[in-house]
């Protein structure tokens, strides 16, 4: 479909309006006119239901707003949820299938929305166990099992969140052989946020660079997730990591704002909203906001959660970093010194030390240095 923003109007977005008032963000208007026409009201619903979801709030229905907006219209049991190749299911009640799931015991993976064959095989699973027919279709049978079940019911950690933390334990506090999928915003004719002479898909480019040669002289396996001159999608970056079975997955991005008073340093990682989050995706970002910030001088923006496309197809926890505003004198300024970015990657390799080594010989932030890690890796090989 058409992006939609306030002045648009035909059946489109008298569709967006008809699941908002669904969901009671709008209310029920009289006139095809008033019906069809994306007015202030349609705006403001659409800013609070983005807030609400983890998107970007601009108050603009482009194709992530719009699949969310679909998703939320259906809701467990409303229609047969199915693994298929071709035309993937998605939505709340794929969510809800998931996450019911988990809690029973059974691994359909991080909750995403997506029907996948990681929730196939726990949708079997289920109904082996419930002597249901294993086909993998969650259909009236599978809803009733699922609802016979869900109460009363203890809630505690999620499984998958609480695997990736024990995952990262496990490895250790060396980073030899950790590996690492850095990925440059952009790139090709997407040149991102351009300003100041600077382009947003250059900056990444550089500082993806800086970082992955600090990364592989502590024997870290550093994969960068696009060439110079290649824009893959959200999802093929999300496949690249996966296909590299990553143990993290970095973004990194500048940033942009009509105001030029817009600066500073902001970190985002998977979540909901709900309670559901990735542990060590949201540790993570915070140690890369802090150090980062705390290295260059930028504003803390702080770490949000956000339900991306690049946080719900990647398997490992991922951050995604906005390193400063291209529209802001100062920001600019200091992007386009290559110190200040040699500055930048270093603060994020420090970050992802301090994530393997779960406060052990931990020092403030913004004092340990990439001499101090190569030190730290060698005492641990001996």
């Amino acid at each position: 479909m058409r992006v939609l923003r306030r002045g648009d109007t035909g059946p489109d977005v008298a569709e967006i309006r008809a699941i908002f008032a669904g969901m009671d963000l709008l209310p029920q208007v009289t006139g095809a006119e008033q019906y069809e026409t994306f007015d202030v009201a349609v705006e403001q619903a659409v800013r609070a239901f983005q807030q609400r979801r983890g998107l970007i709030t601009d108050g603009v229905v482009g194709p992530a707003t719009y699949q969310a907006l679909k998703g939320a219209s259906y809701h467990l049991g409303s229609r047969p949820l199915a693994h298929m190749i071709s035309s993937p299911v998605q939505g709340d009640d794929v969510f809800a299938l998931q996450e019911r799931l988990t809690e029973l015991g059974f691994d359909a993976g991080r909750p995403d929305g997506h029907f996948g064959s990681q929730t196939a095989r726990a949708l079997m699973t289920f109904q082996r166990d419930m002597r249901l027919t294993p086909d993998g279709i969650c259909g009236p049978a599978t809803i009733r099992e699922l609802h016979r079940l869900s109460s009363p019911r203890a809630r505690g950690g999620r499984p998958v969140f609480l695997r990736e933390q024990e995952q990262v334990r496990r490895a250790g506090p060396r980073l030899r052989g950790k590996r690492i999928v850095i990925d440059p915003g952009h790139g090709g004719e997407d040149l991102g946020v351009v300003a100041g002479g600077l382009r947003e898909a250059d900056i990444a480019w550089d500082l993806a660079r800086r970082l992955e040669g600090r990364m592989q002289a502590t024997g870290m396996e550093a994969l960068i997730s696009r060439g110079p001159n290649h824009s893959p999608t959200e999802l093929e970056r999300a496949r690249f990591a996966n296909d590299a079975g990553a143990d993290l997955f970095l973004s990194l991005h500048s940033d942009g704002n009509p105001s030029p008073r817009a600066q500073g340093v902001a970190s985002f990682h998977f979540g909901t909203g709900n309670g559901t989050t990735s542990t060590v995706g949201e540790l993570l970002a915070g140690f890369i906001q802090r150090e980062v910030a705390a290295r260059t001088g930028l504003r803390d923006c702080r770490t949000h959660y956000k339900t991306w496309e690049i946080f719900t197809r990647t398997r490992c926890p991922a951050v995604r970093v906005e390193i400063g505003y291209l529209t802001n004198p100062d920001d600019a300024r200091n992007l386009g010194d290559p110190a200040f970015r040699d500055i930048v990657a270093e603060g994020i390799l420090i970050a992802v030390k301090r994530l393997y080594l779960l406060g052990e010989g931990d020092q403030p932030t913004g004092t340990f240095t990439f001499a101090d890690v190569l030190a730290h890796e060698l005492a641990k090989a001996e």
